[in-house]
């Protein structure tokens, strides 16, 4: 359990004797996750900029009301957390603006259901579940670049960061193998190196939004299911 005690969402949901320490979680964890939510609001019919407000809105008060106190420890993932929190404020946020509306304040009561859909087949719940995913993968990915920046590197890096998720061919590693100047088996095993540290930063990044494994390992495989990565993947095996 050691593993898992300072990561954001255990300091956050356990954290409590340190308001502090746990607010600054709670602040970095939320601007992590704020695509997500942007993506939900959009894919519930919001435009742009009324989404944009919604989803400042809905962190500001998160964050300030600290709405993390009603969370349940032993569910394990602020994925559900923010998913839930998201809903009963959307459900809260049309309240006030029918009720805006019944007593003629028509400006606060643009809905925007009539904008068509932004994410054609998904419903809102898949939309924040592949924002989600996206996320995690960009994060990783970003950390990923920015280890290998150093001269040593960064080349081999530009050369084989298209390789990290999509296994390449022969042909792709003697393409490469010539650019840089080494064999093809020795671009392979820098391949395989690479994505297995791809994988590790996929699933520190996880690590920050669970309290225990058994939510981790659940994660892991939401994020391979959303994304379709197969299960012996690199990227987020277990």
């Amino acid at each position: 359990m050691s593993r898992f005690a300072t990561t954001h969402w255990s300091i956050i949901v356990h954290g409590h004797d340190q308001p502090g320490q746990s607010q600054e979680a709670l602040v970095a964890i939320c601007e992590t996750y704020r695509r997500p939510v942007l993506s939900y609001l959009r894919s519930r019919g919001h435009d742009t900029s009324d989404a944009e407000d919604l989803t400042q809105e809905f962190f500001t008060r998160l964050i300030e009301q600290r709405w993390d106190r009603r969370a349940d420890p032993g569910r394990g993932r602020f994925r559900s957390f923010l998913l839930t929190a998201l809903n009963r404020f959307l459900s809260n946020e049309h309240a006030a603006r029918a009720a805006a509306c019944r007593g003629g304040d028509l400006r606060q009561v643009e809905l925007d259901d009539n904008l068509g859909d932004p994410y054609p087949g998904r419903s809102p719940e898949q939309a924040f579940n592949h924002a989600w995913a996206l996320t995690v993968l960009r994060n990783a990915g970003h950390a990923l670049e920015r280890e290998c920046r150093g001269p040593d590197k960064a080349a081999l890096y530009e050369a084989i960061n298209g390789f990290l998720v999509e296994k390449p061919t022969a042909a792709d590693y003697q393409i490469v193998a010539r650019r840089l100047g080494m064999k093809p088996n020795t671009v392979a095993v820098h391949v395989h190196r690479m994505r297995q540290r791809l994988r590790e930063l996929v699933q520190a990044e996880l690590v920050q939004t669970v309290t225990d494994a058994e939510s981790l390992e659940a994660e892991l495989e939401a994020l391979r299911e959303i994304v379709g990565i197969p299960g012996g993947s690199n990227v987020a095996a277990g």
